[in-house]
């Protein structure tokens, strides 16, 4: 049978070529040898001609790593293509699009370097930097870096050092919103068929407020409707029951924690309460945001109601469940965007 010597890897082919020399030095006939490794015929003829030049003997057989089509782009520039792709945007350079495509890459590429290149390749290019299609994070154009900056580095600290000085608690608090028939995540389903989740019919919805402590502490309610400056009150009063230490709260810019009527009640409480703002458009430094993540991967969305249940009895029901997982609370914080709060 012959043997394809191509498909061979490099090991097996010089391992081919060496014993077919050593054969025929041996006194073996080449034709016999050739036919009995199944290989071309005329291989082995090259293979001697290769080991009887002067001074390289078996040398001139073994396996060489294959050169290949020699790279478009140089080390230099391939690491200038990184640092252009990796945390930029298209449009810094001048491009109409926001997004990173192959195409995109290929015509910067092609405007610095005046180099063409396929998709294909540019596609191997951006794997071997390292880099991999994802979906990006959305964050509002109204990010003020400097305020957040100042937050991290300045504001949180001196909020950390206050409350330890009179043995007060640091809670993060927030709001969201919950409706039966929202469905996260993904399933298996044939290609081309999208698979049908079974929903209640009847729309229920449901809000919920939470505060969240770096301990494990961990409370909330729900409430029905939009969050205003009243309903604001009447749920920090139900947090403030029957604690004995001074909370520093830290909230959102949302309208309703800022009315006059808040700031009110806040001072009736004597210095047993103190609200904190974050910087505006930046909830990825509130870590009771990743409680509602959580929540929202975990429950309704993952586990439609079945008939005649409450959507509000499942989600009081789920936020209860984290209650006793302090453990789980605290893993919130462990999270990146958050690491500020540890380092103080």
């Amino acid at each position: 049978m012959k043997r394809d010597g191509r498909k061979l890897d490099r090991a097996t082919q010089e391992e081919f070529r060496l014993l077919a020399l050593r054969r025929v030095r041996e006194g073996e006939k080449p034709s016999e040898v050739v036919k009995s490794l199944g290989m071309n015929r005329t291989s082995i003829y090259r293979w001697l001609k290769a080991a009887c030049v002067r001074g390289k003997g078996e040398r001139a057989l073994a396996a060489r790593r294959a050169t290949g089509r020699p790279a478009k782009l140089t080390a230099r520039q391939q690491a200038q293509v990184l640092r252009w792709v990796n945390g930029k945007d298209p449009r810094q350079y001048g491009l109409d699009f926001g997004l990173w495509t192959r195409q995109i890459v290929a015509t910067l590429i092609d405007q610095k370097f005046g180099v063409r290149m396929g998709l294909t390749a540019v596609g191997r290019l951006l794997a071997r930097l390292g880099l991999t299609p994802q979906k990006p994070l959305q964050r509002a154009y109204q990010r003020d870096p400097q305020a957040i900056e100042r937050w991290q580095r300045e504001t949180y600290p001196d909020i950390a050092a206050t409350a330890r000085r009179s043995g007060a608690e640091i809670y993060f608090w927030d709001e969201s919103g919950f409706r039966a028939d929202t469905v996260h995540g993904k399933t298996w389903a044939l290609k081309g068929k999208s698979p049908v989740i079974e929903r209640p019919g009847q729309r229920q919805s449901v809000s919920a407020a939470s505060a969240v402590n770096a301990l494990g502490g961990f409370w909330f309610a729900t409430y029905k409707g939009a969050l205003t400056a009243e309903l604001f009150v009447e749920l920090l009063k139900k947090m403030m029951k029957g604690r004995r230490k001074p909370v520093h709260l830290v909230v959102d810019g949302l309208p309703a924690h800022k009315k006059a009527s808040v700031r009110e009640y806040v001072e009736s409480t004597g210095g047993r309460l103190t609200l904190h703002f974050l910087p505006g458009y930046a909830p990825d430094l509130n870590p009771d945001e990743l409680v509602w993540s959580h929540i929202k991967r975990t429950g309704v969305a993952r586990n439609p109601l079945r008939a005649g249940e409450k959507l509000e009895i499942r989600v009081e029901q789920q936020l209860r469940g984290l209650q006793r997982k302090r453990s789980l609370v605290r893993s919130f914080f462990d999270v990146p965007s958050v690491a500020y709060i540890w380092d103080c």
